[in-house]
């Protein structure tokens, strides 16, 4: 490729931080004033933590506001934090529900292109370019994978190829015929991907970029689908509250940290129990305000993400938005066995260092008479012994888990999110 586009938008995504920060501070302003005049919740809400959002000063005032999270969505379900008429809806996704009510968000139309701006940038900076053909994978429906992936490739000007989820051979099939370039997916996916791959005794030979999210992608996955089919790999971040997949960045080609779009969205790291904000490098909770969204702006929102500010700095990519660190845990699914606080990530992490190990496991929490133990079953090829799994486990996390090894195809597949933890009461 002799010319190749490495930015989407050149003049925002290399704006100074000094531009960035004025921005953010108008943005902030005017956000706070549009949802309390356009939202009765939040206006009760800000009379209770006695904010007048006409005082409201930007980024100087920001932590009087009080921090929403999925309860306020859950209690509000479905539309109860609107700002806009349901006739001005042209879209909706929404959280799975699987621990309770799901969270519902709406789109305008400029939501939609705000969306769609946000994934394009994304998939420039991964070194996609008009006109290469972009395998979808994730699922087309409620869940925003699919749908963001499509809207952003569309405004890039890839060539899309709307696969969903499911049908492995058939998305092999479909990668051979049309040359698929970059592919979006749930990364515990492609580890079914490359299974089905060695069945059919075939390669991908035109794959060059993987874009993955929905899930924590550890550095030793991330390290192990790139050797195993030869591609880049991204960690694309967004999340329903914040308007669905790539809304709030990726990692670039430096793969030194992801991206934070800076000019659409304010980011915060707070101790996760005092709230109170930690300098760049302390690992806490990320708080997330939305600056552009209409529908449904969260105003620090608290992701239940775990992570850390990298870098402010210009970054070798030419970019000039924050760098945070790839996402460690989530706030509520710590694990604690023994005394011990551990994370899934972490345990993927580790395993993933045995030679011989496949992308499988599950850990299985066990609880009788009130007592916690663990299991962590995993497939590996011959020779990995359960002893090597818990010496190693031991090694990174400081305690013994049981190890069971299992052979290739044993645990269970699913199209989307890989189900890592189960819990089950022993009598």
């Amino acid at each position: 490729m002799d010319h190749q586009e490495i930015y989407f938008n050149q003049d925002l995504e290399t704006m100074s931080q000094d531009e960035i920060i004025s921005r953010q501070n108008e943005k902030l302003k005017e956000k706070v004033r549009y949802v309390v005049a356009n939202n009765a919740y939040m206006r009760e809400l800000y009379a209770k933590a006695g904010v007048d959002a006409n005082d409201f000063r930007g980024i100087e005032d920001l932590d009087k506001l009080p921090i929403l999270a999925k309860a306020n969505f859950r209690e509000t379900y479905p539309l109860g934090l609107c700002c806009v008429p349901k006739s001005e809806i042209r879209e909706m996704h929404m959280s799975s529900g699987s621990t309770g009510t799901p969270v519902v968000m709406p789109y305008t139309v400029a939501d939609l292109d705000q969306w769609a701006e946000c994934m394009a940038r994304c998939l420039r900076m991964s070194g996609a370019q008009p006109g290469d053909p972009m395998q979808i994978m994730p699922s087309f429906g409620l869940f925003n994978g699919g749908f963001g992936m499509y809207h952003g490739a569309r405004k890039a000007g890839l060539f899309v190829i709307p696969t969903g989820s499911g049908n492995t051979e058939r998305q092999i099939r479909l990668a051979r015929d049309f040359n698929t370039r970059v592919f979006g997916a749930v990364i515990s996916y492609t580890g079914r991907l490359i299974e089905v791959m060695e069945k059919m005794n075939v390669e991908l030979p035109s794959l060059r970029i993987g874009i993955f999210g929905a899930e924590s992608v550890t550095h030793a996955m991330m390290e192990k689908i790139s050797a195993r089919l030869g591609i880049e790999v991204y960690n694309i971040y967004g999340m329903t509250e914040t308007g669905g997949v790539g809304t709030l960045g990726m990692d670039c080609q430096d793969h030194s940290g992801i991206h934070v779009w800076e000019d659409h969205y304010y980011l915060e790291v707070v101790d996760p129990v005092t709230k109170k904000l930690l300098p760049d490098g302390e690992v806490g909770e990320l708080v997330v305000t939305s600056l552009t969204r209409e529908a449904l702006p969260v105003i620090r929102f608290k992701t239940g993400d775990l992570t850390r500010i990298v870098s402010r700095e210009k970054c070798a990519c030419g970019r000039t938005h924050v760098k945070i660190d790839h996402i460690s845990g989530r706030t509520d699914d710590m694990l604690i066995i023994k005394g011990v606080n551990f994370f899934p990530a972490q345990v993927e992490q580790a395993l993933l260092e045995i030679p011989g190990v496949h992308s499988e496991y599950q850990i299985i929490m066990e609880e009788k008479d009130g007592v916690n133990d663990i299991r962590v079953l995993v497939e590996a090829e011959e020779g990995v012994t359960g002893y090597t799994v818990e010496k190693r486990l031991k090694e990174r996390l400081g305690f013994s888990p049981k190890g069971e090894v299992l052979p290739i195809g044993t645990l269970p597949r699913v199209d989307g999110k890989a189900v890592r933890v189960v819990r089950k009461k022993l009598d």
